[in-house]
C-alpha cells in the first residue's frame, strides 16, 4: 500500500502499524506524530494500523528565540 510520510510516498505492507512507518521513516526522538491530521498518542503507535492513502506527519519541536 502507498501512504505518504511528510509528503513524501512511501510503500509499505498492507497491515503495517504507525510505529513500523515510523521505524521506516528513521526519525529520531522527540517528535509528535499524527495520521490524516490526527494526533496519536505515542502509547498507539504500535496499534494503529495504517490503510492505503493516509498522511503521516511526524512533527519535530523547534526551539529558539
Amino acid at each position: 500500500m502507498m501512504v505518504w510520510i511528510n509528503q513524501k510516498s512511501c510503500e509499505l505492507q498492507q497491515g503495517c502499524t504507525l510505529k513500523e512507518a515510523i521505524e521506516l521513516a528513521q526519525i529520531t526522538p522527540p517528535f509528535a506524530a499524527a495520521v490524516n491530521a490526527q494526533f496519536v498518542p505515542k502509547t498507539l503507535y504500535h496499534q494503529t494500523l495504517l490503510n492505503d492513502n493516509d498522511k503521516i506527519e511526524l512533527i519535530v519541536p523547534i526551539t529558539g528565540g
